[in-house]
């Protein structure tokens, strides 16, 4: 079953949907996990996918929309905090464990989200597991990788002008996030098809979703830095990975720094089969859900 719920983050409404399993049960208690997806992505997307798969596997399973996006609040839209995207998954965890039919929790981070389960993991306790799938799991290489130091300066300029501009009008800047054609995009990659998850309607470009970025942004996303965190995570985890999804060797890197109890899967399929294929879906959902079961309730079955 699904139904729409809501919660605070410091003033803020964070709207999200709540999966649970067939057959549910109030009187029992149940293992939960929060599922997130990519960079600007809201939960009608790959992370309700995943979160629905879960469900069905057992668990309760939140995905919700971070502030800035989808049906949360948060001003300006489109912005990229990973430092509230953090407090909005505290106040997650802070919303399932205070259901009283909530055992435990463990959070699931597709793409971008891996970056910001790390984050998470590495500072609250509360969470007793930890997943990665397909994660984007950044560094400061990746960006001077990607943009070069020269587009960095450029873009910390950009987003410092856009803050003033915001600031003195209340205007927002936004760019595109995704795009075959713009270079000026966040991504532009000058393929066909090479962004179809987010501009095919029968796939990812739902009507929830807008694929824009606010221009201030790149100041707080240039100095994400999740593999920086990942030898604090001593909480359980397992990262699901393939040769062809994002940043292979930091999937490696995220997987060697991780203190405590770990798994590392590596199958087929590319990135963007992470988020609608039924194959790399189903095999991500059966390994998270085989190691939670061993961990997120502390060794009993969920």
């Amino acid at each position: 079953m699904q139904r729409k719920i809501s919660f605070d983050r410091d003033g803020v409404t964070l709207v999200g949907d709540l999966f649970t399993p067939d057959r549910f049960d109030e009187s029992d208690r149940h293992p939960a996990v929060i599922v997130q997806g990519s960079f600007t992505s809201v939960k009608e997307q790959m992370a309700g996918t995943y979160a629905e798969k879960f469900a069905g596997q057992g668990f309760v399973a939140l995905s919700f929309d971070y502030a800035h996006y989808g049906e949360s609040e948060g001003q300006p839209r489109q912005y990229e905090s990973p430092a509230e995207k953090l407090s909005d998954l505290k106040a997650a965890v802070t919303y399932l464990t205070e259901l009283p039919y909530v055992e435990a929790v463990g959070v699931v981070g597709v793409c971008t989200s891996a970056s910001n389960a790390v984050y998470l993991a590495a500072q609250d306790l509360r969470v007793k597991g930890l997943a990665t799938i397909a994660g984007f799991v950044v560094n400061e290489d990746v960006f001077v990788a990607t943009y070069g130091e020269d587009g960095m300066a450029t873009r910390r300029e950009q987003a410092a002008a856009a803050r003033k501009k915001y600031e003195e009008t209340g205007e927002a800047t936004l760019i595109t996030v995704y795009s075959e054609t713009d270079k000026n995009a966040a991504n532009y990659i000058p393929h066909e098809s090479a962004f179809d998850y987010y501009t095919n309607e029968s796939r990812g470009n739902v009507p929830q979703y807008k694929n824009e970025l606010d221009v201030s942004s790149w100041t707080n996303w240039l100095t994400f830095d999740a593999l920086g965190q990942a030898s604090s995570v001593t909480t359980p985890t397992i990262v699901v990975h393939s040769d062809n999804s994002a940043l292979p060797e930091n999937a490696k890197k995220l997987h060697e720094a991780v203190q405590g109890a770990k798994e590392l899967v590596w199958s087929d399929g590319n990135h963007y089969d992470y988020y609608d294929s039924p194959k790399q879906i189903d095999n991500a959902v059966a390994n998270v859900t085989r190691f939670f079961r061993t961990h997120l309730t502390d060794g009993q079955p969920a």
